[in-house]
């Protein structure tokens, strides 16, 4: 199934490849054009800002809410019905430690508020709550992709792997270019060990 889109697109593969393209040139400007630093930390607005900037040129939901409810393997993703109430929730939990904010990002990939494009939208998120509270960002050139993957699909019975996975990657080089747009790589996303299964509603 391709998602409909604003390129009209009927390839799924097709899709991916522009959907990545234009998701990176648009993370770049969000960069370069200091529009991050005017972002709330931690909030649900600053994600859904995020993800509207980036995927705005090619979904129609760019950083709206989701209304269907949608699973990865044998794992559901939080319900529509009370995805509201997750995310009130979320943005109220603490972030003052490493260990407070990385489980709130667990939470929030718990939550999966977007139709689309959650990963690298809540990845930014992540580097601006470490920037603002602990002077860091991840420096994902250094996170191995395949654990990562294994360690988020894990993390919301335990978060201790993609805790200390990410621990070692810390850097306080927080205004470089290159450290932030790895974040961006499409192949740090689950798709290419799940489908998304969806339940419109």
């Amino acid at each position: 199934m391709v998602l409909e889109n604003k390129l009209k697109i009927t390839d799924s593969a097709e899709l991916a490849r522009q959907e990545e393209k234009i998701s990176k040139k648009k993370a770049l400007e969000l960069f370069e054009k200091g529009i991050l630093d005017s972002l709330q930390p931690g909030t649900f607005k600053a994600l859904s800002e995020i993800h509207k900037y980036l995927f705005d040129d090619i979904y129609l939901f760019a950083g709206e809410i989701r209304n269907v409810n949608i699973a990865k393997g044998n794992f559901r993703f939080a319900p529509v019905m009370y995805l509201k109430q997750a995310l009130e929730h979320i943005e109220k939990m603490p972030q003052s430690t490493y260990e407070e904010i990385i489980e709130k990002y667990v939470e929030m990939n718990i939550a999966h508020p977007f139709r689309e494009g959650n990963g690298r939208s809540t990845r930014i998120w992540l580097d601006l709550i470490l920037k603002k509270e602990l002077g860091k960002v991840v420096d994902w050139s250094k996170v191995d992709k395949d654990d990562y993957l294994l360690a988020m699909e894990r993390s919301p019975v335990k978060n201790v792997e993609i805790r200390e996975l990410l621990k070692q990657a810390l850097t306080p080089d927080i205004n470089n270019r290159d450290v932030y747009m790895k974040g961006i790589d499409a192949s740090y996303n689950y798709e290419g060990y799940f489908t998304y299964k969806t339940e419109e509603l």
